[in-house]
């Protein structure tokens, strides 16, 4: 009963802190003048990507007696994160409008940011999954220069091409009044940025109250560590984006929605595991091998339907059915 009431509090928790997080992110883009794949791909996707990058972090610094396991977690938690966001999270926000869209439904992010969040992702990705012995330092230095620049010139096109963006009417616009200035305060930028400082420290919070919930349940039901990072905790800290992603879409902003996914993808393809080389062995186990595939193949999926350019609600149910069926082989 506890337990039910402490998982249902922080879900609430997180759905009040994402009202507050994107209402603040609407007001900022469209303050400062930058386009929705800006405030999506990079404001967002950054922002609300510090739970997941938070929970492997705390498992490899741990250390102690379960070192080794706790690198493993680490591992699996930092490439099982975005194996939610290429398959689960896009599933979901794809049925959240379903009844307004129909399975034929079109999906109609910006084009060219949609492929360039991917073809980034994807370049990240390949790069993290090349797992070199730890005693090649100079190789793996040299991955983890790469991983850097490659997020790097990422932000630094994403940027290059907002000014352009906003010329042709894809803008950042707020869809309603800055919460803080109902209550008086004025709609400036420090009252704008407080109040995204506010949703963001209640987005960590209620996502890592969730997580703890969720790592009692799997105590319960004896679930194994290494599972837990790679299927439970992830889709736990994945809660902001999801929440984000589909209050976007429903409003018909869905270069917001996908932004706020693809751009966590390049952040947590890239920088985080750059910085597992770092602080660990970078040596993966058979189940995280399989989890790299699933991510791999979905990713290459949403590049191939971003080319063409025709993104259907059914296309992304197909990135469901990938998890499903990956989450079946690892219960097996």
């Amino acid at each position: 009963m506890v337990l039910g009431l402490e998982l249902l509090g922080t879900l609430l928790l997180i759905l009040i802190a994402a009202e507050i997080f994107t209402n603040a992110l609407e007001h900022l883009g469209e303050r400062i003048g930058i386009s929705e794949g800006v405030t999506g791909s990079l404001f967002a996707a950054v922002g609300t990507a510090m739970p997941e990058s938070i929970v492997p972090l705390v498992a490899v610094l741990a250390g102690g007696a379960n070192a080794q396991m706790n690198a493993e977690i680490g591992v699996g938690a930092i490439l099982g994160a975005p194996l939610m966001l290429s398959t689960l999270s896009l599933a979901i926000m794809a049925l959240s409008v379903l009844g307004r869209r129909g399975w034929m439904g079109h999906l109609r992010p910006e084009r060219s940011g949609l492929r360039r969040d991917l073809l980034f992702f994807l370049i990240a990705y390949a790069l993290a999954a090349l797992f070199v012995p730890a005693e090649m330092k100079a190789v793996r230095s040299g991955f983890v220069v790469a991983l850097v620049l490659t997020y790097f010139i990422y932000v630094m096109l994403t940027l290059r091409v907002s000014a352009a963006l906003v010329d042709d009417g894809h803008g950042t616009e707020a869809g309603g009044a800055l919460f803080l200035s109902r209550l008086g305060l004025p709609t400036n930028l420090p009252v704008i940025v407080l109040q995204m400082l506010i949703g963001l420290a209640l987005l960590v919070g209620g996502a890592k109250g969730f997580v703890h919930s969720v790592e009692t349940v799997s105590a319960l039901i004896g679930l194994s560590p290494l599972l837990l990072a790679l299927l439970i905790v992830p889709v736990a800290t994945e809660l902001p984006e999801k929440v984000n992603s589909v209050l976007w879409i429903r409003r018909g902003k869905d270069t917001l929605a996908f932004g706020n996914i693809t751009g966590a993808m390049v952040f947590q393809g890239s920088l985080l595991p750059a910085l597992g080389i770092v602080i660990t062995p970078w040596q993966p186990t058979p189940e995280v091998l399989v989890g790299i595939g699933v991510t791999y193949a979905a990713g290459l999926w949403m590049f191939a339907l971003a080319r063409r350019g025709d993104l259907r609600l059914w296309h992304l149910a197909v990135n469901g059915v990938i998890y499903v069926g990956y989450v079946s082989l690892m219960l097996t």
